[in-house]
């Protein structure tokens, strides 16, 4: 039967505090034996203990590096040759490669770099064509290089920079993004497409009819903006209007209709004493024609 100690009244089995105890011995000796692996890392320990560290017990970087055979990884690999650095009366930042927007290095050096060994990776295939390198935003302006390996935080990270899509995104009719049900990258891949937006798919169209599959048709009858362009009608991010329409449903639909009336069986086009169209402002046309995105049933109603 397995021993146990108690700890304030809890009795936990001998095995465990074992491996606690070893746990920690493997928190503080591992850095200092991963940049032992690297006689340049105890170099950069002599100064930036806390850092290497740190980069070692917790990035993906770091653990990566440390179960490797390979003695050119390390702080070199991204930051470069440390001589200079060391030769010089006062190091600073003039005399080694670093990243962020305090560095010296322009965004696509630094960004460079990191493709150094992440260029083979198929979502990086388009990042010379990606806006986000067109406009000089690299890589650590999402990712942390001493981080753990994870997800950037979405949508949070994108924020930062994407302000009117915050404002969209939290009125009152808007894609589930702030309640964590849909991430930016489900619809874009901020690493570069071909495409307009960095969208992952071929159009607009085909985006959206990913999770809203029942306005893809076929139709007997279409609707020649639904067909052409999902933004016609409807804003991605958020609308003050519901199903996150441009505009009110009778201003949207009478951009492209004339308003008409049913009197009798009989359709009317009602026009002003100066001979233009009159525009409805308290109808709503979809209570008679339902059917928006397409119709198998009617031709032009598309009210079935």
């Amino acid at each position: 039967m397995q021993k146990r100690k108690s700890l304030g009244g809890v009795k936990v089995p001998i095995s465990c505090l074992v491996a606690a105890a070893l746990w920690c011995v493997c928190i503080i000796v591992w850095p200092l034996s991963a940049a032992a692996k690297n006689p340049d890392e105890e170099v950069c320990f002599d100064c930036h203990e806390e850092t290497v560290t740190a980069f070692y017990n917790t990035s993906f970087h770091g653990r990566a590096w440390a179960a490797t055979e390979d003695q050119e990884s390390g702080c070199e690999s991204c930051h470069g040759s440390a001589d200079q650095h060391m030769e010089a009366d006062e190091p600073s930042k003039e005399t080694i490669k670093t990243f962020g927007s305090a560095s010296l290095q322009s965004p696509d050096e630094q960004s460079q770099l990191c493709l150094t060994c992440h260029k083979k990776w198929t979502k990086l295939t388009f990042w010379e064509m990606g806006a986000h390198q067109e406009n000089g935003v690299t890589c650590v302006a999402c990712h942390g290089i001493h981080q753990s390996r994870s997800a950037v935080l979405q949508p949070t990270t994108c924020f930062t920079c994407h302000r009117d899509v915050r404002s969209d995104a939290n009125k009152i009719s808007h894609h589930p993004i702030i309640e964590g049900k849909v991430d930016c990258s489900d619809c874009h891949n901020p690493h570069g497409t071909l495409y307009k937006s960095m969208i992952v798919a071929e159009s607009t169209n085909q985006l959206c009819y990913t999770c809203h599959a029942d306005k893809r048709g076929p139709w007997i009858w279409e609707h020649p903006p639904v067909e052409e362009d999902c933004a016609i009608c409807h804003t991605p991010h958020g609308s003050r209007h519901e199903t996150l329409l441009v505009e009110r449903i009778t201003s949207l639909c009478q951009d492209c209709h004339t308003r008409h009336h049913v009197v009798d069986n009989k359709l009317t086009f009602p026009v002003n004493d100066d001979g233009n169209a009159k525009r409805d402002l308290g109808r709503g046309c979809i209570e008679c024609h339902h059917a928006i995105h397409g119709s198998s049933n009617f031709r032009r109603s598309l009210t079935r």
